[in-house]
């Protein structure tokens, strides 16, 4: 992975990131003071609470891409310890998956005129989770990976015994 590359990488990371926290930090002041807006049109409580466990899942995926990608400049990226934080994007994204069916469930009964806003919105939670098991795919590529990176140190360890 080249420098500019990462470089760029990280770049995206920390605008999103700080964005997020931004956005945290807005919607929880608006939940702590009583100033919420709500008219009764739509639960906007539950809906701020939702969104601010979904952004915390997606702060989760982005500090452990941020640890992968560290790991991959340091050429360490084959390692058991990348595995933790394969695993720990695997349940940030099945979480915002979580959050999307309760943002559904929420929005649910004001669409009861048009049912079919429920269902691509159910659509989008399953697509999350499949990127989800898109993801799990790759961590079992990784584990081959590591499996192959270990047996090719055993076999240079044997065959520089035998030099």
């Amino acid at each position: 992975m080249g420098k500019l590359a990462v470089r760029a990488l990280r770049a995206v990371l920390v605008v999103v990131l700080a964005g997020t926290v931004f956005v945290q930090a807005l919607m929880l002041w608006v939940l702590i003071s009583g100033n919420d807006p709500e008219d009764g049109s739509l639960p906007l409580t539950p809906l701020r609470v939702i969104t601010i466990l979904g952004v915390g899942a997606a702060q989760v995926a982005m500090v452990c891409v941020w640890r992968l990608v560290a790991m991959v400049r340091r050429g360490t990226v084959f390692s058991h310890a990348a595995f933790r934080y394969v695993d720990a994007i695997i349940g940030a994204i099945v979480a915002a998956a979580l959050v999307w069916f309760a943002v559904t469930a929420l929005n649910a009964p004001g669409q009861r005129d048009d049912p079919g806003v429920t269902l691509i919105m159910g659509g989008v939670g399953l697509a999350i989770l499949g990127v989800a098991l898109i993801v799990l795919v790759l961590r079992m590529l990784l584990a081959q990976a590591v499996a192959r990176d270990v047996e090719a140190a055993e076999m240079q360890a044997e065959l520089d015994e035998v030099i």
